[in-house]
């Protein structure tokens, strides 16, 4: 049996977690002083986000090695939710002590604000469960400062300098997730290596198949989904390890298989057909784009 629950507005969350609403838009949780948890038999529960949520769970993960280096991600995992997301979690049978801390803000705190602009720009919001940023000891305390500064401004009342305070407190803890994301595709640079390398592979097998004809053009969700991953982190990733977003990098992989195929002396229409492109001009446009000259330009000089 699954049961649905919906995060979609303040006061109800906190109500459901037997706490104070301090603001209308934003709550923080330590989830450590609110009631057992009991789902009354449901298996599963998928939780239906309107409101973005950040969770620090306090679990025990042990070392994790990346290349030849230890990094204790012991002190806790943040996992990001926008609104719109829904997320499925197994449950115990038992009722049970929710743990960690959860700082849920509803969109409208933020808008008119200079966070309001640059929020979309926070990509690991639409991060999977399973990409969630692993933190050290002392990156810990860093989040739980933040988490004390903005919970510290709640319980100053509402007033007119609230929302200034608590969103730049927000902006500067959501800046160090930046860093720590930062960190985690550094220390995890061996194991990013094998999915640029799976990639690149996936990419040969796209061309030599049918797929450009019966798919289109290969697209960065397609590639994120054959290496499990969420289309943002994927695309992330290979920003971090090549320089380029994970669409310029198919591009020039398209136009590098382009060349080939003019050397085999085919026409432009039928280059584009197999390489997936709907419609030729698109193909010329983005040759011309990439390489300076048209197809045909190319292949009279080379």
């Amino acid at each position: 049996m699954q049961t649905v629950y919906k995060i979609e507005n303040i006061n109800h969350y906190n109500a459901d977690l037997g706490q104070k609403t301090l603001h209308p838009l934003i709550t923080m949780i330590d989830m450590s002083t609110a009631p057992l948890r009991d789902w009354k038999g449901a298996e599963t529960v998928r939780f239906q986000y309107d409101m973005y949520g950040i969770f620090l769970k306090d679990v025990k993960c042990g070392d994790i090695r990346y290349g030849r280096e230890n990094y204790d991600y012991q002190a806790g995992t943040l996992v990001f939710f926008a609104p719109g997301q829904v997320a499925d979690y197994d449950m115990p049978a038992e009722p049970y002590q929710p743990m960690g801390y959860a700082l849920v803000f509803h969109p409208d705190l933020v808008h008119g604000t200079a966070l309001g602009k640059t929020l979309q720009e926070c990509s690991f919001f639409n991060y999977k469960s399973n990409e969630a940023l692993h933190i050290s000891e002392d990156e810990r305390q860093v989040v739980l400062d933040c988490f004390s500064k903005i919970e510290r401004e709640l319980k100053q009342g509402v007033d007119k300098h609230s929302k200034k305070l608590i969103v730049s407190n927000l902006e500067l803890f959501l800046n160090y997730c930046e860093r720590y994301y930062d960190r985690q595709f550094i220390t995890r640079e061996k194991v990013n290596h094998g999915l640029l390398a799976n990639f690149e592979e996936l990419l040969n097998e796209y061309f030599l198949s049918e797929k450009p004809q019966l798919l289109g053009l290969p697209s960065v969700a397609y590639f994120a989904d054959q290496l499990n991953l969420s289309a943002n982190y994927f695309g992330d990733l290979i920003k971090k390890e090549t320089g380029k977003s994970a669409k310029e990098y198919i591009q020039i992989k398209t136009i590098d298989i382009a060349k080939e195929k003019i050397f085999e002396d085919k026409a432009v229409n039928e280059i584009a057909y197999d390489l997936g492109f709907k419609y030729p001009q698109h193909f010329t446009r983005l040759f011309k784009q990439k390489v300076g000259m048209s197809p045909l330009e190319w292949r009279g000089v080379n």
